[in-house]
């Protein structure tokens, strides 16, 4: 029994209005609710729910709901923000989470603010619930880098990611043509490569639609494309494709999710393309990277990052 189920049996009540999930990973169990909202900004997630028609959205909707079941993120000031955005719109609000994910931290921060109606332990996280109150002191604001904005919630929020700084120093100033960022976050590595006059498109495709409205206000230029999209399925055909790609699903090491972009960048490249990609310098990616194309040369990098071009993308 999920910690959801054993909640309801043990005297948190059933909504008999609308109810929504807010940022429930794919394996979350509803308990046969209905009349159920999923808000996801992560493409994957959010179509998976989408796909067993269920209404889905990236951002809470202004409505009432009779219930809110908030679940942890990796970011603790982002989990906080939902809490207290739910908070403002919910008869009762539900916090779900796994102790790696912080909710310990969460649930003794509201005890000392409001009273908690209730709470589940179980399988390594806690579960709590209280009456929907005013936290608005608990929503987080965007952050200004260097004159770039980001949100919590995304990669390298209130810094600049030395992965991609590298990877700018490293791109020829000569780059020309149709050019995808594949997994473009807020937008920096677009950014600096639209300073390349020869560049006459790029496309920014970004999973996570938080990091995608920054981008979009991080990048005023007409040549760029925005597009929220899992970048390990997208289409075209393009002369260069840069990349910085994630090693990480949740918590956990996902080499092969940084493999699978690999594979899309040889797919979307044309013949004569190239790819320019940074990465951690402790992942093994090479010989994968030579499955993908004819040519692949590590360029210099440094003690935490290597780089690559790689060019002749294998067709499979």
């Amino acid at each position: 029994m999920t910690r959801l189920a054993l909640a309801f049996a043990t005297g948190l009540p059933k909504p008999a209005g609308p109810t929504v999930v807010i940022y429930p990973n794919s394996q979350f169990d509803l308990v046969d609710l209905v009349n159920v909202q999923i808000v996801h900004p992560f493409h994957p997630i959010n179509r998976v729910w989408s796909d067993r028609n269920l209404k889905t959205t990236v951002m809470l909707p202004a409505a009432h709901y009779d219930l809110a079941v908030v679940c942890c993120t990796r970011s603790k000031k982002q989990t906080a923000d939902l809490i207290a955005q739910a908070a403002h719109c919910s008869d009762i609000v539900v916090v779900d989470g796994q102790k790696t994910d912080g909710i310990e931290s969460h649930y003794k921060a509201l005890r000392k603010q409001l009273d908690v109606n209730g709470t589940i332990t179980k399988a390594h996280g806690r579960l709590f619930w209280f009456a929907g109150t005013d936290l608005d002191h608990m929503r987080s604001k965007l952050q200004v880098v260097d004159g770039f904005t980001t949100q919590a919630g995304v990669f390298s929020v209130g810094s600049i990611d030395s992965g991609s700084e590298l990877l700018i120093q490293s791109l020829p100033k000569d780059m020309v043509g149709n050019i995808a960022d594949l997994g473009a976050g807020w937008g920096y590595l677009s950014s600096k490569i639209l300073g390349f006059e020869a560049v006459t498109n790029i496309d920014l495709v970004e999973a996570n639609h938080i990091a995608l409205e920054c981008a979009k206000l991080n990048v005023a230029d007409p040549r760029a494309n925005f597009h929220w999209a899992d970048a390990t399925q997208w289409a075209g055909c393009y002369d260069a494709v840069v990349m910085n790609p994630p090693f990480h699903t949740g918590r956990t090491g996902d080499i092969d999710l940084g493999r699978s972009f690999m594979a899309a960048a040889s797919r979307i490249l044309s013949s004569k393309g190239s790819l320019y990609m940074v990465a951690n310098r402790h992942l093994p990616y090479e010989t994968f990277l030579n499955e993908c194309f004819g040519k692949v040369v590590e360029q210099p990098g440094d003690s935490r990052f290597k780089l690559f071009h790689a060019t002749r993308p294998k067709r499979k």
